[in-house]
């Protein structure tokens, strides 16, 4: 990794616990070569006030902005890396540094916006979800970007990514989302999304690893290969996204000591039982509630909470709506469901089946969302959002 990426990595989520004793940060990281100067005096003039300068090594750079920071403003310049922007909310420091970068997108920037005065448990939570363009993951998205999140959005799909992104940016609202492609499959294509959501948002509080796939079938008709999607995609997928995360949260937590960072799997009740003619699904569901409890076992000592949240069939989402590749389609032809003619049987058939008579809503999953992350407590849970359908024992 450059030498420089590294220690942004150590050093912004560090300075945003730091200098968030009373209140959580909003902020954003500017690297030395996107200034327009690099000379701390002419980046005073630009951003018409005083910036602090610290210089040196990570560790003596944060040691000296502990014992300071009564007298540190909104604006840090770190020699030689760049400069860093914290303020009450994101619409306030984006202003603000727009005036500095080399490419200014102040033009395109809505105005700012005041905080709140009554903040949301989420207000300025940085939450990254991944699978976060469409179905389970753009809902999610979209609620907690109302609650005061900054979000985002991890996907491969660039075009609906970007457009969610976009769309809530156009809100009157001081936090902010930002689309990064991304590929759960790949641990570099995770390690650089959440570098660039450290530069965007200078920390990361919260991952909802939600993407995933299924591929529905019988083990005589299932292939090895989308066996294989499957598990490299649900399974190692996951692993990646942590793997990823934890070295974020972990620092910051070791700079606050009343900080705690989530971690939180979107699993499925097919997670929880089996799946007849669904294996492969079912069984990458059930090893991430194995890693989910294991990570939760390990990480608790770094003040990391790991659950996973189990939700029943989300039949207006794509995954099962999709006309050529959604779930009831896949049923129907493999004829999971005795007697179905029509995608409408194979509905109806799964509808029966819950005892809350409907399928599963973004808002139910959202609020055991945010039940995981204000509660400090319960870590390595799987908890079922499925209307009844699924009990546990």
């Amino acid at each position: 990794m450059d030498q420089r990426k590294e220690t942004v990595l150590e050093l912004v989520p560090a300075i945003r616990m730091i200098m968030s004793e009373h209140s959580l940060k909003s902020g954003s990281f500017v690297r030395l070569d996107q200034l327009h100067e690099s000379d701390p005096e002419k980046i005073t003039i630009r951003l018409g006030r005083t910036i602090s300068v610290f210089r040196g090594e990570a560790e003596k750079v944060l040691q000296q902005i502990k014992s300071s920071k009564a007298d540190i403003g909104e604006y840090i310049f770190i020699e030689d890396i760049g400069l860093l922007g914290l303020s009450s909310n994101k619409s306030k420091v984006e202003q603000k540094l727009a005036t500095v970068r080399q490419e200014s997108r102040g033009a395109d920037l809505p105005e700012p916006v005041a905080s709140p005065q009554f903040k949301k448990p989420l207000y300025n939570r940085v939450v990254a979800i991944t699978g976060g363009a469409m179905g389970f993951g753009e809902g999610i998205a979209r609620q907690l970007f109302r609650e005061g999140a900054n979000v985002v959005i991890m996907d491969i799909n660039e075009k609906e990514g970007a457009r969610l992104a976009g769309e809530l940016n156009e809100h009157r609202s001081p936090n902010r989302a930002m689309f990064v492609k991304a590929d759960v499959s790949s641990l570099e294509s995770m390690q650089n999304a959440v570098f660039e959501c450290i530069l965007e948002f200078s920390g990361l509080d919260v991952l909802i690893s939600n993407a995933g796939v299924l591929k529905a079938g019988s083990i005589e008709e299932l292939e090895e290969k989308d066996f294989d999607f499957v598990t490299q995609v649900n399974y190692k997928g996951y692993y990646n996204c942590v793997k990823a995360v934890v070295p974020v949260m972990k620092l910051q937590n070791r700079y606050s000591a009343s900080n705690f960072g989530d971690i939180i799997q979107i699993n499925s009740k097919s997670g929880l039982v089996g799946s007849k003619k669904n294996f492969a699904y079912a069984g990458s569901k059930f090893a991430g509630i194995g890693l989910s409890q294991s990570f939760a076992l390990e990480l608790i000592e770094d003040r990391i909470k790991v659950n996973a949240i189990c939700p029943g069939n989300f039949f207006e989402g794509p995954l099962w709506s999709d006309p050529e590749n959604g779930l009831f389609v896949q049923y129907l032809k493999a004829g999971k469901v005795p007697g179905a003619k029509t995608i409408k049987d194979v509905k109806r058939h799964y509808e029966s089946m819950v005892p809350a008579g409907r399928g599963c809503r973004v808002e139910d999953v959202v609020k055991a969302i945010k039940y995981v992350i204000d509660q400090e407590y319960e870590t390595g849970q799987a908890i079922p959002v499925t209307g009844g359908q699924v009990m546990l024992s």
